[in-house]
């Protein structure tokens, strides 16, 4: 039946919020311990007030000797910026080359079990570690320099880009694995024909996405002195030289920009 009478006969529909918790009393109990536990860690912090008062000055020094900034050691800016872009660049190539086997071998519905666990636990372990650790380990290993923030980053980009195309390839239909299967084809022709074509355009999406994170930790990771514009960065906020400190870091925002637009740009054209 169709028409009005079949709309006034159909019920109405009510929407209702999702509810996680259904029992008021344990939401809001809940909610309670949160705020509780918030106040409480806030509390055990220890944070000496008198301490950050009395450092609102120096920081208002601090700001007014970074002005006006000193562009006239440009050379030593523009070495640092290109260590970090080539740092970058070769992370993310090589990063998007280790990431293949180790994705598809992270994929549950591809490979055997074994080779499973064995692929996701070296993507959750190189997943643990957060870049400045992992730097501060290869510094103490190969020493300062951009081997340390190359490598650094590779591990990052390796895992990011692997746990990603593993995720694709699980979610793909299963009806298109086994259709492929069912004509006898090999495992390279089931790369080919079935997760190539639809696995491709992500890969690349995550892989450009990964290059424009790995410009804006080439900056971090030399802090600590894994190379880079951050290695320059630090050096000068130890030396006091506060006003070069602000040319570096006008210059890391203009190159972060960069990369958001090629980013950006090449996510447009993969669509």
């Amino acid at each position: 039946m169709t028409g009005p009478a079949a709309t006034e006969s159909a019920p109405r529909r009510e929407w209702h919020t999702i509810k996680l918790i259904e029992s008021p009393y344990y939401r809001y109990g809940l909610f309670a311990l949160v705020v509780a536990y918030l106040f409480w860690s806030l509390g055990t912090l220890d944070i000496n007030w008198h301490r950050m008062a009395s450092g609102l000055p120096r920081a208002g020094n601090m700001f007014a000797r970074m002005v006006p900034p000193d562009f006239s050691r440009w050379e030593l800016l523009v070495r640092g910026v290109v260590e970090s872009v080539q740092m970058a660049l070769a992370a993310s190539f090589f990063g998007m080359i280790l990431a293949v086997p180790l994705g598809l071998c992270g994929a549950v519905n591809l490979v055997p079990r074994p080779v499973y666990l064995v692929a996701r636990t070296i993507i959750v372990l190189s997943r643990t570690f957060h870049e400045i650790i992992i730097a501060i380990f290869f510094v103490k290993i190969f020493g300062f320099g951009p081997l340390a923030g190359v490598l650094t980053l590779l591990i990052a980009s390796t895992s990011f880009i692997a746990k990603m195309l593993a995720e694709d390839i699980e979610n793909m239909p299963p009806g298109q694995l086994e259709a492929v299967r069912a004509t006898g084809a090999g495992f390279a022709k089931l790369l080919i024909y079935c997760i190539s074509p639809q696995s491709l355009p992500r890969y690349l999406g995550v892989s450009i996405y990964r290059l424009d994170a790995n410009l804006r930790h080439s900056t971090v990771v030399g802090i600590v002195g894994a190379g880079g514009i951050g290695q320059v960065l630090a050096a000068t906020f130890s030396r006091y030289d506060y006003d070069f400190s602000l040319a570096i870091i006008m210059t890391i925002v203009t190159l972060v920009f960069i990369g958001e637009f090629f980013s950006d740009w090449v996510r447009e054209r993969l669509r």
